[in-house]
């Protein structure tokens, strides 16, 4: 395992877990299934049996429905075998879900009623699970976002127990830029020094004990511990993915479409109902490791800039998907020619020695002493800049339509306020129905 400051991961997190245990009167664990969240869930019960603690632990696990068979026997295993320690939350309740392998959604609704017969797995049957016949939750609006619910249980779960509250989540910094800001934030509150905590409401946290963790330490913990895990990783072993290939999520999000094939090869009966449930599933599938949804790199079509790829591609979309497209694109030609966007000295000397349209707009006002780069004009790519990807492009704008990126994450959008207002109208529109 990995070492520092003469610790390896282990003896470190065994003392951060020490310091949860003593400083938090209320603990549940966000578990998803996958293999961070499963040995995090392992070394947690493992700890209280150790050190002979009463308290149960929370489990929070959200259902997607659409899942491997595998991940949801190995969910139901951690559950039932260890029922005297945890007080379990399976959440089964109709939620929206980022949609990537579709042009015509941008969600998709796991459990939603109207859609029954074409669900990929029955409704789990334990009298913990927690479903539209069996809601607690006064927070719950019908469809709501997946990551809304999330976050609404955690002020929830605070307030029933009346107690400090931590959930405590498996990431790992070294899986993505966004998991390790998650840790490296200097603007979130934490508590008593501890950068691997946030606060998140009047009397909760999240922490993420092994933040620090790699793959490989994962599988050393899991091996020389004989924990549980999901059988999945076997299998995906066996079809030649590495360890850091394998993910377990919805297969519709964009962080797993491009595995979305997998399931065919790994699990015929259960791709059968996954192609099924969500236009365009066969087809994200099929093509989602190609350049035909932006997942390598792309080629312009003959006798097209940038810029007229991006027109034409825009006028093959629904009203709707296209509307939304031209807003984003607007609200970032309009940051980049009127304000200006934040780039190191590094990229400024390469735009101005590949002669890029642009002037300084001044220091940046927020914590940074960067300048500002106003363009005069979008380029229509930006393959020359090697410092930076943080560059304003035509190009950029039609891998984000490629990619079916309804956010235009690849831009750096998030959901805007009206997206969000948008979504609560729906849900107060349909929710009787």
């Amino acid at each position: 395992m990995k070492k520092y400051l003469e610790k390896n991961v282990y003896e470190a997190f065994q003392e951060r877990l020490k310091f949860i245990f003593d400083n938090f009167d209320n603990i549940y664990v966000s578990f998803s299934g996958g293999k961070d969240s499963g040995l995090l869930l392992n070394m947690v019960l493992d700890y209280k049996r150790r050190n002979n603690i009463d308290r149960k632990i929370g489990v929070f696990h959200q259902d997607f429905e659409a899942q491997y068979q595998t991940t949801t026997d190995f969910v139901t295993r951690m559950f039932e075998n260890n029922m005297d320690d945890i007080e379990p939350y399976w959440v089964c309740l109709p939620m929206g879900s980022r949609c990537a392998v579709s042009n015509y959604q941008m969600y998709w609704y796991p459990w939603d009623p109207d859609q029954k017969d074409l669900w990929v797995r029955p409704m789990p049957t334990m009298p913990y699970i927690i479903n539209l016949d069996n809601n607690p939750f006064d927070f719950y609006k019908y469809k709501m976002v997946q990551e809304d619910l999330y976050a609404e249980f955690g002020d929830w779960y605070s307030r029933q127990k009346k107690g400090k509250t931590v959930c405590l989540l498996g990431i790992r910094a070294d899986e993505s830029l966004n998991r390790y800001r998650a840790y490296a934030n200097d603007r979130k509150t934490i508590i008593k020094g501890n950068q691997w905590t946030t606060k998140m409401g009047k009397n909760w946290w999240n922490a993420y004990p092994i933040y620090d963790w790699t793959t490989k330490d994962v599988w050393i913990a899991n091996g020389k511990f004989e924990y549980d895990y999901n059988r999945i990783y076997d299998l995906f072993w066996r079809a030649g993915l590495s360890i850091n290939q394998m993910r377990v999520a919805s297969p519709y999000h964009e962080s797993a479409k491009e595995s979305l094939n997998l399931y065919r090869v790994l699990e015929p009966a259960t791709w059968v109902k996954v192609v099924a449930r969500v236009q365009g599933a066969n087809f994200g599938a099929i093509y989602g490791t190609t350049k035909a949804l932006g997942a390598r790199r792309f080629d312009l079509p003959p006798g097209h800039t940038w810029r007229s790829y991006v027109k034409f591609l825009l006028a093959t979309l629904p009203d709707s998907m296209r509307r939304n497209y031209i807003e984003k694109f607007k609200t970032s030609i309009r940051f980049w020619w009127k304000r200006g966007g934040v780039v190191s000295d590094e990229a400024i000397k390469e735009l101005e020695a590949c002669n890029y349209p642009i002037r300084l707009n001044g220091k940046s006002k927020y914590k940074s002493s960067k300048e500002r780069v106003i363009f005069l004009g979008t380029p229509d790519d930006t393959d020359d800049i090697q410092s930076t990807i943080d560059i304003p492009s035509w190009k950029r704008m039609a891998i984000c339509i490629l990619k079916n990126d309804h956010l235009c994450k690849h831009m750096g959008f998030a959901q805007t306020q009206q997206q969000n207002r948008r979504e609560r109208e729906l849900i107060e529109k349909y929710r009787n129905l």
